[in-house]
Formats: C-alpha cells, sequence, structure tokens
C-alpha cells in the first residue's frame, strides 16, 4: 500500500485523528508490507506457522501448538454463515441507528430512580446530593446482565443489570453547571456529583416486549463514598495509610469505573481507571503519585475544596493524620457480590494498580490456575496478565482467589513471539532488573502499589492505549483494542505490534498461550485488525476496511457465547465532529471468516460502551455514554442529555447478529 492522503485536514487542537505521519519513521502501511505475510500465516492458525519454521527458534514445536483445521472457511461446520443483518451507513443524526431487521427502546438513563425512596428524576439538574444517590448514576459504561432464573428462557426475561458509571459533566448534572464560590466548590453538588460516579445493580423484567425497572431488594447503588475493603498483598501497607484508615485496610469509594469482568463464581468486578486527575498534591509528588497523574494544582471537579481526601498534599506529621497516601486507594479492581445488597466491596489489590479499564478471564479449569488479562487505558502503558496461586476449584472458588498470585507484564517480540514477565519480589530476574535500573520496592505490596513502574523496570512493551479484552470462546485466542496514540513515532519508535507513528486510527491485537495454557509464560500473537478509513486499514482478512466497515478509535469489545466479536469506537474531538467516520458506532465480526459489518451506530456526541445479552442471546444491551456533548439533548424531549441503555431485539425475535 502506497501512503495516502488524510480524508480531512489534520487538526492539532485535538489528540490523534486523521492520519498525519510527520516523523521520519516508516509510514504504518509500508510496515504492513511486511508484517502482511507473518499476519496472514498466523490468521490461518499457529500451525502453518510452525510449518514455516517461523516458531522453532522459540521453543515451540509443531505438537506445543493448536494446529488449525486445515479445511477453507467455508468448508468448516458451523463456520461460513454470514452475519444476518443489514450493515448501517455512517451516521450523524442525533439518534441510534440499528439495522433495519431491528427495534430498538431505551432504558435506565441517568436518574432514574432505582432504590431507597426512589426520588423523581428532576429535568434540567434539579435533584440533590440525596436523590442522586438513590438513582441512577452518570455516564453509563459496561455492565453485564445476571439472569435471575433458571433456564434460558425465564432467565432471559428476568434478570439484574450491574453497570458501571464512568465520570459526569458538571453542565448536565447542575442547572447551570458547576458553582464557585471563593475558590471551593457548592457541597451539595460535590456530593451529587460523588453519587452521580460508581456502580448501579438493577433488577429488571420484562413485560410483553418491553423491559421494566423492579423495585426489588436487589438494587443498589454503590458511589464514590461507598465503604470499601481493601485485601491482598497491599493490604495495611504502610502507603495505604491515612486518617480514614489508620490501618490501611479499608476506603471509601469507587471513581471512573470504566470497564468490567465477571469471575467464574459469578461476581461483578468494576475498574478504575482515569482515577488520578480526582486528586491534587501540591506539595512534593511521591512517585506513587507522580507516575500516574496527580495534579499539583487543582483536581478533575475542585471536589477537595470541600472533601479533604481529595487532597493529598502532605499535612501533618504522619500519614494517618492526613490523606497523602488517598490516591494509592484508587488504580485497583474492585469486586462486588451483585447478589447480596449488603455486602461491602472489595478492592483486590494482587491484581495490580493502574488505569484499569478491564479484566477478562480465561476459561476456568478445575485443578488449574484462575487466569485473568487487563488493559492499562493509556498511551504507551501495558497489557497484564494475573496467574491465581492456588487452583480453580469449582463450587469453592471464591474472591480470595485473586489475593495471592503472580501478576505479569507482556513483552510483544517482532517476531510474533511474546512473553510475560513476572511483576514479582521473589522473582531473581524481577529483583535483577530494578536492581539494574537503581529501582528498590520494599515489599510485593509496593510492587503492586507501584505496578507500572515495576513494568518499566523489566521492559515490557509499551501499547497505543490497551483498553478493553476479549477471549474467543471457541478459539482461545485473546483479543485487546489498542485505541490510538498520538505520540507513536515520537515519544516512543514504532513496532511490529505497534505499526503507525502516530496512531490516530487504532488497532486490535491478539495473542495465544503456548499450548493453549493460559498459565503459560509464552504466546505467539497476531495483528487482527487495523482501523480506518477505506484508503488506510486492514479487515480481518487482510482487505481495506469498506463503507460498511470503516471506523476509528476502537474501544469495547465483547465476544457473544457465538463466538462473534462486538467492536465498540471511543473517537473525540475533530475526528468525531469531522471526517468519514460519523458518530461513535458498534461492529461485529466472526473471526472464523473475518466478516466485519456495522450494526449500530449512537447519537451525535455519544460514545456506545459497555454490551452484554440475555442469555438466549435475543436481547442485547447497549450503553450509550455522554449523549449531547456536540450541544444537542438525546433521548429526545428533555432539557437535558441523558446517558441511558438501549435494548436491542430482532423484529423476528431471532439470536442478535445471526
Amino acid at each position: 500500500m502506497s501512503e495516502q492522503k488524510p480524508l480531512v485536514p489534520y487538526s492539532e487542537d485535538d489528540f490523534d485523528h486523521e492520519d498525519s505521519n510527520r516523523s521520519e519513521n516508516p509510514h504504518f502501511s509500508d510496515v504492513l508490507a511486511n508484517h502482511l505475510d507473518r499476519r496472514q500465516l498466523l490468521k490461518g492458525g499457529l500451525g502453518l506457522a510452525v510449518t514455516a519454521g517461523l516458531f522453532s527458534h522459540a521453543g515451540l514445536s509443531e505438537a506445543s501448538v493448536a494446529r488449525p483445521d486445515p479445511r477453507p472457511d467455508h468448508l468448516r461446520p458451523g463456520r461460513g454463515k454470514p452475519l444476518g443483518f443489514t450493515a448501517v451507513a455512517v451516521s450523524r443524526a442525533n439518534t441510534v441507528v440499528v439495522p433495519p431487521e431491528y427495534n430498538f427502546d431505551i432504558i435506565l438513563p441517568w436518574g432514574e430512580p432505582i432504590t431507597g425512596r426512589y426520588p423523581a428524576y428532576l429535568d434540567g439538574g434539579l435533584n440533590s446530593g440525596a436523590d442522586q444517590e438513590q438513582q441512577m448514576g452518570m455516564h453509563h459504561d459496561a455492565m453485564h446482565y445476571y439472569p435471575m432464573s433458571r433456564g434460558p428462557i425465564q432467565g432471559s426475561r428476568h434478570g439484574l443489570l450491574a453497570m458501571n458509571h464512568e465520570y459526569i459533566d458538571t453542565d448536565a448534572a447542575h442547572p447551570t453547571g458547576a458553582t464557585w464560590i471563593d475558590g471551593v466548590r457548592d457541597r451539595d453538588q460535590v456530593r451529587k456529583e460523588i453519587a452521580a460516579h460508581g456502580v448501579s445493580v438493577v433488577e429488571i423484567v420484562r413485560v410483553g416486549d418491553k423491559w421494566r425497572t423492579v423495585r426489588g431488594r436487589y438494587n443498589r447503588r454503590i458511589t464514590a463514598a461507598t465503604r470499601m475493603e481493601i485485601a491482598g498483598p497491599a493490604r495495611g501497607h504502610r502507603n495505604l495509610r491515612t486518617a480514614y484508615s489508620p490501618a490501611g485496610t479499608h476506603t471509601r469509594g469507587t471513581i471512573n469505573n470504566c470497564a468490567h469482568g465477571v469471575t467464574p463464581w459469578g461476581t461483578y468486578l468494576t475498574c478504575e481507571e482515569n482515577w488520578a486527575g480526582y486528586f491534587v498534591n501540591r506539595g512534593t509528588r511521591p512517585r506513587e503519585h507522580s507516575r500516574y497523574g496527580v495534579s499539583a494544582t487543582v483536581g478533575r471537579y475542585g471536589w477537595e475544596s470541600v472533601e479533604d481526601r481529595f487532597d493529598a498534599t502532605s499535612k501533618a506529621g504522619s500519614a494517618t493524620q492526613d490523606y497523602r497516601n488517598e490516591p494509592n486507594h484508587f488504580g485497583w479492581i474492585v469486586e462486588i457480590d451483585p447478589f447480596n445488597p449488603r455486602s461491602t466491596p472489595i478492592k483486590r489489590t494482587a491484581l495490580g494498580r493502574l488505569a484499569h479499564e478491564g479484566v477478562v478471564f480465561a476459561k476456568a479449569r478445575p485443578g488449574r490456575p484462575l487466569v485473568a488479562y487487563m488493559g492499562d487505558d493509556a498511551q504507551n502503558e501495558y497489557i497484564y496478565k494475573f496467574v491465581s496461586k492456588d487452583p480453580y476449584i469449582p463450587g469453592r472458588a471464591n474472591g480470595r482467589l485473586l489475593d495471592s498470585g503472580t501478576l505479569y507484564a507482556a513483552r510483544f517480540h517482532d517476531d510474533g513471539r511474546g512473553e510475560w514477565l513476572a511483576l514479582d519480589i521473589e522473582d531473581p530476574a524481577f529483583r535483577a532488573a530494578a536492581a539494574a535500573k537503581g529501582v528498590e520496592f520494599a515489599d510485593q505490596g509496593d510492587v503492586l502499589i507501584n505496578t507500572r513502574l515495576a513494568a518499566d523496570v523489566v521492559g515490557a512493551t509499551r501499547m497505543d492505549r490497551p483498553e478493553w479484552g476479549a477471549i474467543d470462546p471457541h478459539s482461545g485466542w485473546v483479543y485487546f483494542t489498542l485505541t490510538n496514540n498520538s505520540t507513536r513515532g515520537t515519544a516512543f519508535p514504532v513496532d511490529e505490534v505497534n505499526p503507525r507513528g502516530p496512531n490516530p486510527h487504532g488497532h486490535i491485537v491478539r495473542f495465544l498461550e503456548q499450548r493453549g495454557r493460559a498459565e503459560t509464560r509464552t504466546f505467539v500473537w497476531d495483528l487482527f485488525l487495523l482501523s480506518g478509513h477505506e484508503r488506510d486499514s486492514l479487515d480481518p482478512n487482510g482487505h481495506a476496511l469498506t463503507a460498511d466497515s470503516i471506523h476509528a478509535s476502537p474501544d469495547g469489545l465483547w465476544f457473544d457465547p457465538n463466538g462473534l466479536l462486538w467492536i465498540q469506537t471511543d473517537m473525540s474531538g475533530s475526528q468525531l465532529n469531522s471526517g468519514p467516520f460519523g458518530n461513535n458506532q458498534m461492529l461485529v465480526t466472526n473471526p472464523k471468516t473475518g466478516q466485519l459489518k456495522r450494526f449500530l451506530v449512537g447519537p451525535a456526541g455519544c460514545e456506545v460502551t459497555g454490551v452484554t445479552a440475555t442469555p438466549d442471546q435475543r436481547t442485547m444491551f447497549v450503553n450509550i455514554q455522554h449523549p449531547g456533548e456536540d450541544g444537542g439533548v438525546w433521548p429526545a424531549g428533555g432539557l437535558k442529555a441523558r446517558s441511558a441503555t438501549i435494548v436491542v431485539t430482532r423484529k423476528d425475535g431471532g439470536v442478535i447478529g445471526t
């Protein structure tokens, strides 16, 4: 492929949007021309790569890797079925667009009452902080549907939705935006904003062809003020001690909850992403603050002006007398039992402290360790894996399985191999790497509180914003979205796994563990998809994207039980507001055939994020986050735009996507 000019002028006013490689690095299409040969080998299955001798020097014998079915896709049983819907065109309309074979409905908008005294939503931002504590939070994100009845039919008509609320919009939350008086925020506004963060658990039921909220005992709001326990190696660490918890064993709240995970025992994991900006430290910032971006001037919403815990400046003689360590209570994965509304959420520190996007589990196999994969959503950060110390035992496993084990960071080699690097103070290679770089860690709790620094030390591969992960239920391939990176090619060079410099459109990488055992320390990898416009992209079959599939900035990622991979986008700035891609969207691909089509387009200004389905796969739930960022209002008819969940069904009642 030859170098192409951007379709719209490159904008300096926001992030990295259109393709504009101004560096001396080779253009990504030139890199991909060399990479495609290997990519095509991997696409057909690892056995072909072994036959070509690609992995012989890596110690991966032909017997050690999964061999593919040698028949073409269209001859493999059940593998050649086309996606059964009409692709949706790019749209800039302020509405949700689905295929003509589908319908959608809107449920659970921000502010809908779900618990307590069920205070009614007051349009125009008029609800109080106390009201918000009993209502749906703001800016819906990841979610999971839990059936409440046995069997695919009844379980598909009655269940719980557990849902994240990532952040808030002060202009929408209040009648006239954030109020400041002499440098101090209005106290009730801050209470409302804290309550609009976190997680909602809501019981829903299908009545006829509509889903309704049930005013039931499971409904719950977990906010940025909810009391939580700290567990794992960092529990009680000296860098977690605060005036609220001198022992360093408890904390308050969870914030900036983006993607999620579901444990094999059925609990909900919510992930704390861009939490650092909520805090301020106007003094000397330790590495636990500076490496994560804690502000030196003012917090994101100014909460520190009324809530002392968001001011991490050292003000007293010891950590137990102020909140210098409060930022260290965030950046974790939080476990919630959706069926026990009285349970205390638990922060599982063995999974590391970072800008957690989400967590996805490999298939749990009895008697073997439990394995989870995570992405750190920031430019030039890392992909991680956790392997439990104890084996998974069905019926006995619980959250304590997540409290001891080994955290790894990924290194992707240019030849298609990869390895997992232990972030473990007991590991000789880790200790040697830290010593070589003059970095000291006091104990494993210190390693985990400083997870990013630990990954720096071992030389993990810096990635182009690793976000959601998903695992193919049929093949075991692990997929990660790499959303974009404006600094690739300048701050850090391009490489085979991050081949654009800069990378405005993003891509999807996938990898497969050696011998199909997730707990192993070596893997092989492949570029699955290069996002972009028709002239500068690659679909799963190595062809350019078409009008039915062009997109940019892939973010959300989810495999349904049928093996279809759903991809959601998070464009912003000029990439969202102009150019060829239209509004943010959701696409679907069948990795077995490589077919990729646009399924849904969201309203203007929104992000399409979060997707789950009922067990029978005939009802899909999709979240629409921050609509109205272009100044419009969605859903129509109100004064304020409201994040909400849309319910998608086929008009003929069939399985979604087929």
